[in-house]
């Protein structure tokens, strides 16, 4: 058959009664692109809540061979990026599917945590990959309300309900508290990762459980990622080049959604007078640009 017939017939394949279509291996691919955790209205972050039904319908695709998530995220929830990380290895052991992991710009941090519900991980060469830690960044503005006679008044019930409140003085026993927390969740970070990576990790575990980053070529030397390759070379290598890459999209808010989502300011809130700009989502689009910055991008 000449090839443009043959093109032709691919095309139209779908007409056919479904006993009569050749059988081609279905791979449902699902996105999980931005920072984990961070949700406004206007900029919708990686929650469980929202890639949950995206995560049921690709594990449910009739006749899938295996199940392909795309990664590309600087991290950010350690909460999110557990319960999804969770949800996916649930389903895939339910459905007993294989997982594919691809890691495009970054798998960091908790884009990392996500990339190891797969059962074999990828990059490109130039990914960022790694950032096995815990961070928290603030601010302090108690010598900035000095400097302007501002008197800040704060009362609360419980020593420590204001840990860490960026207008008052950062206290010792804030900060160890803070860092004990950090402990808890990192530990919790590295066992997961030496659960899922368990005989392919190489190199001194002190550095591989820094918090530093690492490229694609390098990150395969370590044994966190497993190969490098794109999404549809590897899949075509695994199931032929027939297989069907079945995009299986996480809701977004649609404009109008965002738009009727946002409420009216008022004066009870301070948000009375703040116009079309959104102090709530100018900061979540800082905090945003800052997660992306850690890793140069």
């Amino acid at each position: 058959m000449p090839s443009s017939l043959s093109a032709l017939a691919e095309r139209l394949r779908f007409l056919l009664p479904a006993g009569w279509r050749p059988a081609h291996p279905v791979v449902p691919v699902v996105r999980l692109s931005g920072v984990i955790g961070a949700v406004m209205p206007l900029r919708q972050g990686l929650s469980i809540a929202a890639v949950a039904p995206a995560l049921e319908r690709a594990f449910a695709t009739r006749d899938a061979a295996a199940v392909a998530i795309v990664i590309n995220s600087p991290g950010g929830s350690a909460a999110q990026s557990h319960l999804i990380f969770r949800r996916i290895r649930a389903l895939a052991e339910e459905k007993k599917l294989p997982v594919f992991a691809f890691i495009e710009d970054a798998g960091a941090s908790g884009g990392y945590m996500l990339a190891c519900a797969g059962d074999e991980i990828f990059a490109d060469p130039s990914s960022l990959v790694g950032s096995i830690g815990v961070i928290a960044a603030g601010f302090g503005f108690d010598k900035l309300l000095d400097r302007f006679g501002v008197e800040r008044r704060l009362h609360t019930a419980g020593t420590s309900k204001a840990m860490l409140d960026p207008f008052s003085p950062e206290r010792p026993e804030d900060v160890a508290r803070l860092k004990g927390i950090q402990a808890q969740i990192h530990a919790m970070f590295v066992a997961l990762v030496e659960s899922r990576r368990a005989g392919r990790l190489k190199g001194d575990r002190e550095a591989l459980f820094s918090g530093a980053v690492w490229a694609g070529a390098e990150a395969q030397g370590l044994g966190l990622v497993d190969g490098l390759g794109d999404l549809g070379a590897v899949l075509r290598e695994r199931f032929g080049e027939k297989v069907r890459l079945k995009p299986v999209a996480v809701a977004r808010p649609g404009l109008l959604a965002r738009v009727l989502g946002r409420r009216e300011p008022t004066i009870e809130d301070g948000s009375a007078g703040a116009g079309l700009i959104d102090p709530g989502a100018v900061i979540a689009a800082i905090e945003e640009r800052a997660a992306w910055a850690r890793l140069g991008l």
